[in-house]
């Protein structure tokens, strides 16, 4: 069972706290704040640790740590899922999640709290299904730039910032409205010549529904998709849902044209009645944020970036040594990565480094640096446009004279992105219908898609 919940502000200030079963200690808040500061040797605390038999259980989300604890042998995965939940059920009611939005629904938050969580047991965790227990109205707040999702480049001109509760005004100020988002990250790692050795998409299909009534909806994806299962069973063409067709992704390997999804986990709320002959889901969604599917996926991956890096000794002294780096960005023109950030691992003995950056005019660069307790030199640049040429060459001053041993020492090379409106495993929604018969009922539909790196890695 759950002992105690409470939500931390990034300065370890309590904004919301309830204790469910007194086994405890009250000091658990400054408890958790630090050892979470300053956990071993300055590296990033886990999200599950152990102080004097307590179990420190966190998730972070809008610059806002929610923490469960609890002295009983609980499953993590559960207890952080269920945090998960927390946090999307507070911003399906008060619209997003930052310390100031909290502040602002005090009465709200604790309100849908006493029904999350009763003595320590988790209870209802639907969206829809609280609305009848709520009572408090919220005050919608948008979180602040730096923590708005990049999903804002492209939502709209009101943004995505609103109640659930708003489907229930009456005043003529209701804007019925739905967005799905198409979620994809990705894990790739590339050996020293720059071919990739491991790909891997995780992604998810997230429905957000403002609409009053909660009409039905049918989304219909690729026609050219595919959907394989572990153990080689699945189903493609007229193929049943699950039936043992003896379907494998390595009879359509070499055919590029075809997306094909290692693994797929729908929603209950999803009919795929149709989704063998035409691809198309039915559903009646709920009230909030839900994922309609989950999916991973290995096959024919549109990969985002290529990076090629070279280590070699100065001629000018045999305390110096060049490091040149070149990545080229291979999404469409028409389409930016947002927030690239290249980093690069250096070896102990590098004292100084100086960088000469070649960049179109076009990209926006946001500069390098290097951290001498670290000694991590990071590249960042603001926008990459697609079908971007860069190179930055680096200038290392060492402490001892250079070896062949230093082409080991640097890398591997991490890239951290975030590239909107593009699909690395190039799924794709061809309509969004809502089933209501009312030629005057024209709701928001918003459709959006965004690959950000998992973990991007180039071997050197």
């Amino acid at each position: 069972m759950i002992s105690q919940f409470f939500i931390l502000s990034p300065r370890g200030d309590v904004i919301i706290r309830r204790d469910y079963l007194g086994n405890v200690p009250k000091t658990s808040t400054e408890t958790f704040f630090r050892t979470s500061k300053f956990y071993k040797a300055g590296d990033e605390a886990p999200p599950i640790f152990l102080v004097d038999g307590v179990s420190y259980l966190s998730v972070k989300d809008g610059g806002v740590h929610l923490v469960a604890t609890t002295r009983d042998n609980v499953s993590p995965s559960f207890v952080l899922e269920f945090l998960k939940r927390i946090s999307i059920i507070i911003k399906d009611y008060c619209g997003s999640i930052s310390e100031e939005a909290i502040r602002k629904n005090f009465p709200l938050i604790y309100e849908l709290l006493d029904e999350l969580l009763d003595y320590g047991l988790t209870q209802n965790t639907s969206t829809e299904a609280l609305k009848t227990f709520v009572l408090n109205e919220p005050t919608v707040v948008a979180p602040p730039a730096s923590l708005k999702p990049l999903f804002g480049l492209s939502k709209g001109p009101t943004g995505v910032f609103k109640s659930v509760l708003d489907t229930n005004r009456t005043d003529g100020k209701r804007r019925d409205e739905i967005y799905v988002d198409v979620v994809e990250r990705l894990a790739v790692t590339f050996n020293a010549a720059g071919h990739a050795i491991s790909s891997q998409i995780d992604g998810s299909i997230q429905v957000k529904s403002y609409l009053a009534g909660n009409p039905p909806l049918k989304i219909k994806l690729n026609d050219d998709l595919l959907i394989t299962r572990r153990d080689g069973s699945g189903y493609a063409g007229g193929g049943g849902y699950g039936g043992g067709s003896g379907f494998s992704a390595g009879d359509y390997a070499a055919d590029s044209s075809l997306v094909i999804l290692d693994d797929v986990n729908f929603h209950e709320v999803a009919d795929l009645s149709a989704f063998d002959t035409e691809r198309c889901i039915s559903l009646v969604p709920p009230d909030g944020e839900f994922a309609l599917a989950n999916y991973r996926t290995s096959h024919a991956l549109r990969l985002p970036f290529r990076l090629s890096i070279a280590t070699e000794a100065d001629p000018a002294s045999d305390h110096k040594a060049l490091v040149r780096l070149r990545l080229w960005c291979d999404v469409p023109a028409d389409k930016a990565a947002s927030g690239l950030e290249v980093e690069l691992p250096l070896p102990g003995h590098v004292a100084r480094v100086h960088c000469e950056v070649d960049a179109p005019g076009s990209a926006a660069l946001a500069g390098w640096e290097f951290s001498d307790k670290t000694h991590l030199l990071r590249w960042r640049f603001k926008k990459v446009l697609g079908g971007m040429d860069l190179s930055m060459r680096a200038r290392l001053t060492l402490t001892k004279p250079f070896g062949a041993s230093l082409r080991t020492e640097v890398g591997p090379v991490n890239l951290k992105f975030t590239i909107p409106m593009f699909s690395a495993s190039r799924i794709s929604l061809k309509y969004l219908q809502i089933m209501r018969k009312d030629r005057n009922y024209n709701p928001q539909r918003w459709v959006r898609y965004v690959t950000s790196s998992n973990s991007y890695t180039f071997r050197t």
